[in-house]
């Protein structure tokens, strides 16, 4: 299909005037339009296109209609519907009354297009540039961050499932593309064990039983691989995702023993993030965040949260489930950077926060990160009594440290942790620690002396200054706007569908997230515009009567 431009016009006078006698007091799309314009233009998405063939759908207007499907929670059928059916949809979409729209296959054939040519993040910031032109966004304000969990289209397997149906979905695939090679080898006694899904066998209570079932489901899919890579079958085949799925299963689950196909202990399966789970989905995988566990996807989302200014999401970022959200604290900043978007102050949960962050945020960004760092887990520390960390001081030009009895250190020795940032090994005397008179308030150990295990002086400083900042009534104050970013993620629960992906795979979950984003900013920017105010966190009854140095 091919694009060809047009200039967008006005809103025919026809639908003008039916929608505004129909909404007398406005509606989500006639102040869309009118405050925002189409928000799109063709020329976003030449590069999706062929310069021949037949002419495409305005692509402008497919992108607002993934947004608005989003916005109403639809279906492609639903939201090809509206395009039909509705009046307001037909005013933002710059539409006589009479146009027929187009068919719901459309829009899952655009939002492939924005996936092949990963360009689904183009919807988003797009939609981000023209709130920012338009003032809602302040510049250098604050930001909030936090991330949620997100439920897999598919549901859990044990082993003896998943292995049954990796075999089955491959076996399906194979049938839709090239049935009379698979009918020319294909043994019968595998009609009666995959035509029907592995939950509605009878499995066996027994492990011993069970490893039986899964062994000869390893022989199938190494016979099924076998005929795959023979030098007569097409290669094509090979390269199907459900073959690559079975293949990469097969390779963690099973091992050869003296030329014999094994199943593997379960304690030597591949890491968490890169074991196969289910043979639709290939990128879901377990997460765990506290006491909780899931299986799926994990989503952030950063948020301005300044006074008088609509709170409005500025980025997205979805990931694997097994992903810390530490690990996502410099690319949200380096992505919010690329776009002129980085906040003065940004509002963190414990999970973000290190002394790494906090330093590189504020050096490389100007970022002032507002979040609780770890606490002193020494055991000196939570006696309240002992000699702790803190209680140290340390000469970094002179590299030395002296004790609280005044004792100063004899060695001092760079080197890294296990996870190769950098640390310094500080050890004081053996015969001073030994005849120290506080030796209990500072060392367990019998015989050995003090060793202190320091950042580097850069990083030890900003953490010591975060903890004695975190236990202020000012921290308190201003860290407080922070969990209102729950109630984000609870409106994209309950009214965008955001817990449970509707799509398989990582990258549509990830155009979904963006989606989802774009819908919130619409409506909050509406309601923003109609002069409702963010709701409180509402409290019980029972809850309002609490003492106030309780509630505090």
């Amino acid at each position: 299909m091919s694009l060809r431009p047009d200039r967008i016009g006005p809103v025919p006078e026809e639908t003008r005037r039916v929608a505004q006698a129909a909404f007398r007091k406005g509606n989500l799309c006639l102040r869309l339009r009118e405050t925002l314009g189409t928000i799109y233009e063709d020329e976003m998405f030449a590069d999706l296109f062929s310069p021949t063939g037949r002419p495409a759908e305005a692509p402008w207007r497919l992108a607002l209609v993934c947004v608005l499907q989003f916005v109403e929670n639809l279906s492609d059928r639903q939201a090809a519907e509206a395009v039909r059916a509705r009046i307001d949809w037909k005013y933002l979409l710059g539409l006589e009354l009479t146009d027929v729209g187009f068919d719901f296959s459309v829009l899952s054939e655009f939002r492939d297009r924005l996936l092949k040519a990963e360009a689904g993040p183009r919807l988003f910031e797009r939609l981000i540039e023209k709130l920012s032109e338009g003032g809602w966004i302040k510049k250098r304000g604050v930001q909030r961050t936090d991330s949620t969990h997100v439920l897999a289209a598919v549901r859990r397997l044990n082993r003896v499932e998943l292995l049954g149906e990796m075999l089955r979905a491959a076996l399906n695939r194979l049938s839709e593309y090239d049935p009379q090679w698979l009918t020319s080898w294909v043994p019968v006694a595998w009609f009666e064990r995959y035509s029907r899904r592995i939950e509605e066998w009878r499995l066996p209570a027994t492990k011993d039983k069970q490893e039986e079932i899964m062994e000869q489901m390893g022989q199938d899919g190494l016979r099924l691989l076998s005929e795959l890579w023979s030098e007569h079958t097409a290669a094509f085949l090979r390269t199907l995702p459900e073959i690559e799925g079975l293949r990469t299963t097969w390779v963690q689950q099973f091992f050869w023993q003296e030329e014999t196909l094994r199943l593997r202990n379960k304690d030597d399966l591949p890491p968490a993030h890169l074991t196969v789970r289910s043979p639709y989905d290939h990128h879901a995988h377990y997460g765990h965040k506290r006491d909780l566990s899931w299986f799926g996807y994990k989503v952030h989302f950063s948020e301005t949260c300044d006074e008088a200014f609509p709170h409005l999401i500025t980025h997205v970022v979805t990931t694997d489930a097994t992903s810390t959200d530490m690990e996502q604290t410099a690319p949200i900043h380096e992505a919010l950077s690329q776009r002129d978007l980085e906040p003065r102050e940004h509002l963190l949960d414990a999970g973000y926060v290190d002394a790494e962050s906090l330093l590189h945020s504020r050096e490389r960004y100007g970022i002032e990160i507002i979040g609780p760092v770890s606490q002193n887990h020494q055991w000196q520390a939570k006696a309240g009594s002992g000699y702790d960390l803190a209680s140290f001081h340390i000469d970094w030009h002179n590299q030395q440290a002296t004790c609280p009895q005044g004792k100063v250190s004899v060695k001092w020795t760079p080197r890294t942790d296990q996870h190769g940032h950098p640390k310094i090994a500080i050890r004081f005397g053996l015969h001073d620690c030994r005849e120290c008179p506080a030796r209990a308030l500072c060392t367990r150990s019998a015989t050995a002396p003090r060793i202190l295990a320091v950042r580097t002086q850069a990083e030890f400083e900003v953490l010591q200054s975060a903890r004695k900042f975190q236990q202020t009534e000012t921290f308190r104050a201003r860290y407080g706007q922070r969990s209102g970013i729950e109630g984000t993620h609870s409106q994209a629960v309950r009214s965008l569908g955001l817990r449970r992906t509707r799509y398989f795979g990582l990258p549509k979950t990830a155009l979904s997230h963006l989606l989802t984003a774009a819908a919130l900013n619409v409506i909050r920017l509406d309601a923003f515009l109609e002069g409702a105010k963010p709701a409180k966190t509402r409290v019980s009854r029972f809850a309002s009567l609490a003492p106030v140095e309780l509630v505090g």
